[in-house]
Order: structure tokens, then C-alpha cells, then sequence
């Protein structure tokens, strides 16, 4: 079971983790875990208020798709859920950017494919970061090639 969504800021729409949790809810799970991903105040010694999240959603989409199918391969979990949101647009300090919700039958499971995913969207999916610095210009950071 995946879940999959695009979050647009620009409608005001945000994470709500109560979402993952309905989503997840289910008797045959031991295990649920929630990685939720949030701006923070300081990135390479520059103080950062905010990022926009750019991204070609329907990109992003199948590459969710594509890690939860690896995670199939590689993890050989096979009864598992997964949650996945991502923010498009501006997210301000402290703000939820990304929720990756799991659910296993067993912890080891849930946490290691819960690591796996976070460390495969930060690899392969093609989401950009313009972080906007305290009295300072913003800037691109490097991202994920769209080749990729």
C-alpha cells in the first residue's frame, strides 16, 4: 500500500500527520514510524527563514513509486504501507516539508525501510531548495539532475 502527494503551499495546504495516521491504522502492522522532515535555522553558517520547494510533481510521484517498489527488492519487506508527502512551494522555519510514515509488521523492519526511503528521495527524487538566508540573497542549492 503507498500513499503519494504533492503538497502545494502556494493553496495553503500543509502535512497533517493525522493523515499518515488513518493511512497506516491497520491491525496487521506491530510497527509504525514517522520521519517528518522541517526547515532549520541554519544550513553552511548562513541563517536560513525559509525554503521553497520546487519540483515537476508528476516527476516526484513516480519516483516515490520507483523507491517503493525497490524497497520491495532490495528490503524484502512485503507487507508494509507507506505514507509520503512533499511540500511544493515556500515552507517557513520549523515548518513540516516532507512525512514519510511506515508501517511493518515488526520495528526492524519499520525502521530500516523508513532510512531507506528518506535516503533514496534525497539521492534520486528531483525536488530543489531555494533556501532564503537572513539579510542575505537566497540561493539554489545543488539538486538532483533531471538525467537522473
Amino acid at each position: 500500500m503507498l500513499h503519494t502527494k504533492i503538497i502545494d503551499a502556494s493553496k495553503n495546504e500543509k502535512i497533517e500527520i493525522s493523515k499518515a495516521e488513518n493511512f497506516l491504522n491497520q491491525s496487521k502492522f506491530g510497527a509504525v514510524i514517522y520521519f517528518i522532515g522541517t526547515v532549520r535555522d541554519l544550513n553552511e553558517n548562513k541563517t536560513v527563514t525559509g525554503i521553497t520547494y520546487d519540483a515537476k510533481e508528476s516527476m516526484v510521484i513516480k519516483s516515490f513509486e520507483e523507491i517503493y517498489e525497490e524497497a520491495y527488492n532490495k528490503l524484502n519487506i512485503k507487507e508494509k504501507a507507506v505514507f509520503i508527502e512533499h511540500v511544493k512551494g515556500y515552507v517557513g522555519l520549523k515548518e513540516k516539508s516532507i512525512i514519510i510514515g511506515v508501517a511493518c509488521k515488526h520495528r526492524d523492519q519499520a525502521f530500516l525501510l523508513s532510512r531507506y526511503i528518506i535516503e533514496e528521495i534525497k539521492k534520486k527524487t528531483p525536488i530543489w531548495k531555494k533556501e532564503h538566508y537572513e539579510n542575505e540573497d537566497s540561493e539554489w542549492l545543488k539538486g538532483i539532475s533531471l538525467n537522473n
